[in-house]
């Protein structure tokens, strides 16, 4: 399994036990009653993932404000955005989870991959130094859009339904209420007919945008 995973991120460990760490979840080192488990690098690649970012974002931005460049790093850092970078290595399946966290869907958890996904930056820094762990990230980086979370929840719900095969969702306005200037809206968004969540907003657009955000918490998929 590492080997294959060591492929996807095209770096070879030396010293393959620190990427074991890294893909150790707390529930497989508690069933086992193991002292180590992924949590410490963890810690480490969200500093090293955070330095390059900034770093590369300092040098391809040079006349963004400091405020701006913030709110960039923050979208590309975000627990969210790393949890898709995991998603599309398939972090989830070269884990070493306890049985009941497996059987609970750990694998295809949001918060678990993104702190596994910092958790093997952390390794590949602690196992290459900065220059491999950089060179990673970089290559990641250069396959998102430089931008800052623009709260559109209605996308990143459609997205993530488009990653796992599955059809776009529906919204629908289930109920109005409150006087003419200041109405309530309820929507309802749904997939095949099966409603996922619902939200209010004072229009409908807003409405829309909350219910999807209620949906990616239903699938632990939310900022």
């Amino acid at each position: 399994m590492c080997e294959e995973l060591e492929k996807v991120l095209n770096y070879t460990f030396k010293d393959r036990d620190i990427l074991r760490e890294a893909l150790t979840h707390k529930s497989y080192a508690a069933e086992r009653r193991r002292s180590r488990d992924n949590e410490r690098l963890e810690f480490l690649g969200d500093s090293v993932l955070g330095l390059v970012v900034a770093g590369y974002l300092y040098r391809l931005l040079g006349a963004k404000e400091e405020g701006a460049l913030s709110k960039i790093k923050s979208n590309l850092v975000s627990r969210h955005n790393l949890y898709f970078w995991a998603a599309e290595i398939e972090l989830g399946k070269y884990m070493y989870m306890g049985q009941g966290e497996d059987s609970a869907g750990g694998r295809a958890r949001e918060s678990i991959l993104s702190n596994a996904m910092e958790a093997v930056i952390g390794a590949v820094y602690l196992d290459g130094g900065f220059e491999a762990a950089a060179r990673i990230i970089l290559d990641w980086l250069a396959t998102q859009k430089i931008e800052a979370d623009s709260g559109d929840y209605k996308s990143i719900l459609q997205e993530y339904m488009q990653k796992r095969g599955k059809n776009a969702p529906e919204y629908g306005v289930v109920s109005t209420l409150g006087p003419e200037h200041e109405k309530i809206f309820t929507v309802e968004v749904c997939l095949n007919g099966v409603r996922l969540a619902t939200g209010k907003g004072k229009n409908k657009k807003s409405a829309e945008q909350a219910a999807a955000k209620a949906a990616l918490h239903v699938y632990g998929a939310a900022r």
